[in-house]
Parts: C-alpha cells; sequence; structure tokens
C-alpha cells in the first residue's frame, strides 16, 4: 500500500491505476479505524478494483474545539489495518494541504442539513462535510465513493451534493456494521468507559423496538417511538434527539407509511453516539 501526502501525488497515483484500465473507489475516513470501515474497503476491492483511502481528521466539521483535540489519531495502526485489507493508496494529507492559506471557498446543502445533526451541531457541520467531501472527491477524482448508513443524514447530503453539482461518480452507502450486541460500530465507541459500554446498546435495542412496533403494523410515529423510549429510559439515557423523519427529506412524520428514518442522538457517558435504522410499514426492512 502507497502512503501519499500531497493532491499532485494523490493524481499521478490514481491516473496511473486508471491508464491500466483500473477503476476507482475512493473510502473517506477521519481515521481511528474499525470493521465498519474495513467493510467498506472490502466492498471497494471487490466491485472498483483499486482502492484509495483517505484519512483526514477534518476541523471544518467540528463545532467543539475539544471534540476535535480528542478525536482519536493513530495513523500507524489504521495503515496496519488498511494494507490487511489489501487497499492501494492511503492519502493522509496534513490540514495545509487541504486547506491552503487564502482558503475561501464552502459548500453547502440547503434544507437536509437543518434537522438532526444540524440542529444539535450547527451549520457549520454539515458546511464542513459538505466541502471537505467536494474537495476529496475531486482530489482522487474516483469513479464511486463509499460511506456507511450509520451516517444516514451525512449519506443524503453527500447523495445530494453530487447530484446538484453533476460530479461524475457514483456514491454507495453500505449498511451499518455493528457489534455482537448491536452497538453500531464507531471511532468513538473506543472512549467509552465500562460503565457506559454496557449502557450504549439500549441505543441499537431502542431502534429495534421502534422497527418492531412499525412491522406489526404500527404507522403512528409516537407509538412506535414510544417502545423504543421506554428501552433508553431503563438504560438511563436521555436522548438529544429520537425522530421518524422522511428517508428523502429529513422532514418529520407523524405516520409511518413509506420509508422511514428512525435517527437518534445520545450522550453516553460523555461520549456522543448516533444511530439508525430504516424502517417500511409491514416489514422487518434494515
Amino acid at each position: 500500500m502507497k502512503i501519499v501526502r500531497t493532491v499532485a501525488e494523490l493524481r499521478a497515483t490514481v491516473r496511473a491505476a486508471r491508464s491500466g484500465g483500473g477503476r476507482i473507489g475512493l473510502v473517506p475516513t477521519m481515521g481511528a479505524l474499525h470493521d465498519g470501515h474495513l467493510a467498506l474497503v472490502r466492498r471497494a476491492r471487490d466491485v472498483s478494483g483499486f482502492v484509495v483511502v483517505s484519512l483526514f481528521v477534518n476541523p471544518t466539521q467540528f463545532n467543539d474545539p475539544v471534540d476535535l483535540a480528542r478525536y482519536p489519531r493513530d495513523e500507524a495502526s489504521d495503515a496496519a489495518l488498511l494494507r490487511g485489507a489489501d487497499a492501494d493508496v492511503l492519502f493522509a494529507p496534513p490540514v495545509e494541504e487541504v486547506y491552503p492559506p487564502g482558503f475561501a471557498t464552502s459548500v453547502e446543502v440547503a434544507g437536509l442539513t437543518a434537522p438532526l445533526e444540524g440542529a444539535m451541531r450547527g451549520p457549520e457541520h454539515f458546511r464542513g462535510v459538505a466541502t471537505v467531501v467536494t474537495k476529496l472527491l475531486n482530489m482522487a477524482q474516483p469513479d464511486d465513493a463509499y460511506f456507511g448508513q450509520k451516517d444516514a443524514q451525512q449519506a443524503l447530503v453527500i447523495r445530494r451534493l453530487v447530484r446538484d453539482l453533476d460530479l461524475p461518480v457514483r456514491i454507495e452507502i453500505h449498511p451499518t456494521v455493528r457489534e455482537s450486541d448491536g452497538l453500531a460500530m464507531s471511532s468513538r465507541n473506543a472512549r467509552l468507559d465500562q460503565a457506559a459500554r454496557r449502557r450504549a446498546p439500549a441505543i441499537s435495542r431502542a431502534l429495534r423496538a421502534v422497527e418492531a412496533a412499525v412491522a406489526e403494523g404500527g404507522h403512528d410515529a409516537a407509538v412506535a417511538l414510544a417502545a423504543g423510549a421506554a428501552i433508553l429510559a431503563e438504560a438511563k439515557i436521555v436522548p438529544e434527539y429520537f425522530s421518524a423523519v422522511s428517508a428523502e427529506t429529513l422532514e418529520p412524520v407523524a405516520r409511518i407509511t413509506d420509508e422511514t428514518l428512525i435517527a437518534i442522538a445520545a450522550n453516553v457517558g460523555g461520549i456522543r453516539l448516533i444511530d439508525n435504522v430504516l424502517v417500511h410499514p409491514g416489514s422487518h426492512e434494515r
């Protein structure tokens, strides 16, 4: 696996791979890799063939400087995992390569970024996400880019910006990868203390309770969410939001009659976790 630091190096490497008939897959990450990331790498290997993984802790999407400072960073460990997953290139640029002096441009996707994470983390969060993803897509110029369903709102924003800006890339969203007890894999999980780690799976159990209520014919969103809220209360987890929204527009829904996103964010033991499921009336679709 080749490690590159500059856009010029990355583009030269991608050009060489493409000249040999290769299809380029990009997996954007902020490091602290886990099996969820590696599932994306393996999918990119199977579908695209030549795999570029970016590792960049993007400062513009953090509204809390303490959270940015505490975000786990271990490039050597990440690189070892990527070699094991058969990635071809690790693109690990310094901040000044992504945001050079005088950088003054941003990308904003209106509407989709206002609720849920946007309401909790402020407008700068998704502005930072949209800007860095647009830059990474331009830097690597992949045929395909791979993201996880755990960050459902982010995935929807990225699909919209690719559509609206006519970017020549196919976006694929991979199902959430979970621990054996249902907890969605996240780089933040490593920061949970033992007590918080025991409580955290209640988040996924709450989502499954909503899913079951809908599958059994419950169309009232408030009633379905109440089934999950009871599980959260038992675990003493107070969510920042626990919402039923349209899977396309993220607008709140009162009745679940079409594909609906059940999304949650909660602070468990001082660590902020997010998760979601897609529900369909009368089925256990995930």
